[in-house]
């Protein structure tokens, strides 16, 4: 597992993100929709409109760092935003259920991939 400090704030992109974006992409959207700067060291997610794709974006100080997962099977769970808000402040035990196929609400188990044992 790969283990990094807490970032002082986790933010999810509210809306479908084109999953085709890389570094440039995602911190123009950052800028432009969030006002924020992508390089303050905060925690970006996006996820795509199927919700089955998520990537991360995050400044490690002298770079960006981008991570990206895809379900085989199953979808993220999104945290819905205020009216007209483009980003939800999420903490890190959030962002920790939302990558482990918790349900927020219930802390139950959502439909995952599986492979079968042989």
């Amino acid at each position: 597992m790969l283990s990094i400090a807490p970032p002082p704030t986790i933010y999810l992109h509210s809306g479908a993100t084109d999953m085709r974006k890389s570094f440039d992409g995602l911190s123009g959207l950052i800028r432009g929709s969030f006002g924020g700067d992508p390089a303050d060291g905060n925690l970006f997610l996006f996820v795509n409109k199927r919700r089955d794709r998520l990537k991360a974006l995050w400044w490690d100080g002298d770079g960006f760092v981008l991570w990206y997962k895809r379900l085989e099977r199953g979808t993220f769970e999104t945290v819905p935003a205020r009216s007209g808000e483009a980003r939800v402040r999420i903490d890190s035990t959030q962002l920790a259920m939302i990558l482990g196929g918790v349900h927020l609400e219930t802390a139950r188990r959502r439909k995952r991939y599986q492979r079968a044992l042989v």
